[in-house]
């Protein structure tokens, strides 16, 4: 697997303030496309060399989800998930509302009880949260979902942890904290595919993989996005944006474990540059959208 070159040092504090640093709007600007200018010299700089899978950060998400997600899309990365942590590599998965009706399923996996006391707790501070905020939890099956045949967010928690395979987790991270450990990492975000996917960005992901029943607009700039669908009839009918069809498993065309192996070697091809998904091809990407847990008043 092939990275970008991390000899370039871009640690470097670099601030501008700008109520202090100009006089005017025009030298303002000046200013600061003179430190952007600087930063992209430094960047375009970046090589690419080679490095073990280990140095992968898978994260994972689903969104448009429908009955497939835990069917076909979903079983397949958690089997992907399992080869990259014995690879050495990381692996995220989030959504705190798309997991909270399943967790007593993943407590049993913690690695250790701090694990699994920090899972628990994730889960009741967004509980806590949702009841501050007079949020109905219920919102979350969509109506999308709903369409897609998932009838209740039971249903759906029991598809999406699917995703983080049959390994141990390593770890939980809190919003927008950074990994500092290897394997199978819980990372808390909320169920919105923009914020957590920037999240997870911030968490140190370099690679995401989406699995989608209804489809999604959702796309990154930062790291490569490989759209899964659950069912072979969107992949037909996007062809240009599915970049794998799970929807094989369904009609018996591919195993879980085939397409697991699948997925396995198309983030490999994919983080080494060898392949570029469609989201890439296109460049599809939203803002980034961060998570504020307070009130703006």
């Amino acid at each position: 697997m092939h990275e970008g070159d991390a000899s370039v040092d871009l640690s470097e504090p670099w601030l501008y303030r700008l109520q202090e640093s100009a006089t005017g709007f025009g030298e303002m600007i000046e200013q600061i496309m003179a430190l952007a200018e600087t930063r992209l010299q430094k960047l375009n700089r970046r090589q690419r060399e080679t490095v073990p899978a280990s140095e992968l950060i898978l994260g994972m998400q689903c969104g448009g989800s429908d009955a497939f997600s835990g069917i076909t899309a979903n079983p397949a990365l958690g089997y992907a998930s399992d080869l990259l942590i014995r690879a050495g590599a990381t692996v995220m998965f989030s959504e705190v509302t798309e997991v909270r009706d399943a967790i007593y399923m993943l407590t049993s996996r913690a690695e250790t009880p701090e694990v699994a006391e920090a899972l628990v707790r994730e889960m009741d501070w967004y509980d806590q949260y949702l009841e501050r905020g007079a949020a109905d939890r219920s919102a979350n099956t969509t109506p999308g979902n709903k369409k897609g045949g998932l009838s209740n967010i039971v249903e759906k928690s029991l598809g999406s942890i699917v995703k983080s395979g049959s390994s141990a987790i390593n770890g939980v991270l809190g919003p927008g904290e950074r990994f500092s450990s290897k394997g199978l990492i819980y990372c808390a975000t909320p169920a919105s595919d923009f914020v957590c996917g920037t999240l997870q960005l911030a968490a140190g992901m370099n690679l995401h993989v989406f699995t989608t029943g209804r489809g999604t607009p959702y796309g990154l700039a930062m790291a490569p996005v490989v759209k899964v669908s659950t069912r072979t009839e969107l992949a037909e009918r996007w062809p240009d944006l599915i970049d794998v069809d799970a929807g094989r498993i369904a009609t018996g065309r591919s195993s879980i474990e085939e397409l697991g192996w699948e997925l396995f070697h198309y983030y490999l091809d994919v983080a080494s540059g060898r392949k570029k998904t469609w989201a890439e091809q296109h460049r599809i990407h939203n803002d980034i959208t961060l998570f504020n847990p307070a009130p703006i008043t």
